[in-house]
């Protein structure tokens, strides 16, 4: 699936190669590539490759602890536990189903909290990515773990449902309720969760709102009003959306992206997240999802009947809520393999957006500085083996290539005016320049002791 995203790429310029090849190109985009790579200097560039490749092993410790987590409840049979006392008491089947999955999902929230903790707390701090003191970021937890508890138990419910239904048929018919469910969130988030974590107001009156509007409603975005969110609440890294669906879009950016970010990295980010929206990609990822979803629960159906015949664990059958975590458990193996393919198909339509945002924005160096800038914690050079397995946004390497590419030859056709290639002359990113001044202040001595008594 990428290398359809890389062989289109390269057929867009081999078509006019014999006019680029008549004319010389005004600067080399690989020397104007290593130029902006080589703004991080070396201690920022081993601290982005720290933190990414560090990321590798939390994914699979992550999906390691879900295993664990899942055969531990499965063994112990707690939700068979649960299951038998809620028959005892409400009966009803969706209510019993609602009520294992509750605590299932309660009991791993629980269980996994350290390991939260040191990702998204720890972790983010040592590496001088968060801003949230504990207090905020345990607030936010609560918040998105109540959110989860309640979404996620009713959606586990549905499908057992469904499966108690159609026991044979049941993955089907699962795959599109996920998609349906998945979609229904994706349009109330906008409006009713995102306001949860962050303030989103209307961006001031200006020349760069009035030029994102001008380039959103130019390529039919249905939108009349940018959105700032206060995302430093969180952390300083830069981001911007466009989100929502059926009369709830919203072009929405990060507060952090306007302060950090000049206004042409500013229009070149926008120019990629109305490339999201222009390009159907909402539609096309639920729909290649779907795939990915279908094997999932098709692995399930088949490895659950393997693994629980003749009522082991005290499991009924698929449809009975008692075998939930030996569910979870089977999804978490597949998404060993499943989750490198859903990053690339991720992969696929970022690389579709960064070419559109080149096009609507025409903001090359914009775009290189936004991609240097978000290698604050993305390696930037990773392997071709790195980038296939753990990266669902194109590397910074890339990113700043195929602007600098697009950049030269727009020049040579005469679309843009004549620049040099690499980045304006003395420029570093931010928090390179800040890093610097920090190590050349000198610490404050210590005052002199009070004599004592």
């Amino acid at each position: 699936m990428r290398a359809l995203g890389f062989a289109a790429f390269a057929a867009a310029f081999a078509l006019a190669g014999s006019a680029w090849a008549a004319t010389p190109l005004p600067f080399d985009p690989e020397l104007a590539t290593h130029a902006w790579l080589n703004t991080l200097g070396p201690e920022a560039t081993a601290r982005s490759n720290s933190y990414f490749e560090g990321g590798y092993l939390i994914d699979f410790a992550g999906t390691a602890l879900s295993i664990l987590i899942a055969g531990g409840l499965l063994v112990l049979g707690w939700a068979r536990g649960v299951r038998e006392w809620l028959e005892k008491t409400v009966k009803w089947f969706p209510l019993v189903a609602l009520g294992v999955a509750f605590v299932v999902n309660l009991i791993s929230t629980i269980v996994s909290f350290p390991f939260t903790y040191y990702v998204g707390f720890v972790r983010e701090h040592e590496y001088g990515l968060s801003t949230q003191t504990f207090g905020e970021w345990f607030g936010e937890q609560m918040i998105g773990a109540g959110i989860g508890l309640l979404i996620g138990s009713i959606f586990l419910a549905i499908l057992y449902i469904i499966i108690r239904a159609a026991r044979n048929t049941w993955w089907i018919w699962g795959s599109v309720v996920s998609i349906v469910f998945a979609a229904l969130m994706v349009m109330v988030a906008p409006v009713f969760i995102s306001p949860l974590f962050n303030t989103y107001t209307e961006m001031e009156q200006g020349e760069l709102r009035d030029s994102i509007i001008a380039m959103a409603q130019a390529n039919g975005v249905p939108a009349d009003n940018v959105y700032v969110y206060d995302r430093s609440r969180q952390t300083n890294s830069i981001s911007a959306n466009v989100s929502g669906m059926f009369g709830t879009t919203r072009i929405s950016l990060a507060d952090t992206l306007i302060e950090r970010g000049s206004p042409e990295a500013v229009r070149a980010v926008m120019g990629h997240e109305i490339g999201h929206y222009v390009l159907g990609h909402l539609y096309s990822i639920m729909a290649m999802m779907i795939g990915l979803i279908v094997i999932t629960f098709a692995t399930v159906q088949y490895g659950f009947r393997a693994l629980a015949k003749n009522e082991r664990w005290g499991i009924r059958d698929i449809s009975d809520p008692a075998g939930l975590p030996l569910f979870l458990l089977i999804i978490a193996l597949t998404g060993l393999v499943t989750t490198p393919l859903q990053r690339n198909i991720t992969y696929f339509h970022e690389q579709q957006a960064d070419m559109f945002g080149l096009n609507v924005a025409r903001e090359p160096d914009g775009f290189a500085e936004a991609a240097v800038l978000l290698s604050e914690y993305r390696k930037m050079e990773p392997s071709a083996v790195e980038e296939w397995f753990f990266y669902d946004h194109p590397s910074g390497w890339n990113r700043v290539h195929n602007a600098m590419v697009w950049k030269a030859h727009e020049i040579q056709a005469g679309r843009l005016a004549p620049s040099p290639g690499g980045p304006p002359e003395g420029w570093v990113p931010d928090f390179v320049r800040d890093r610097e001044a920090a190590a050349a202040t000198p610490a404050a001595e210590p005052s002199p002791a009070a004599p004592s008594n």
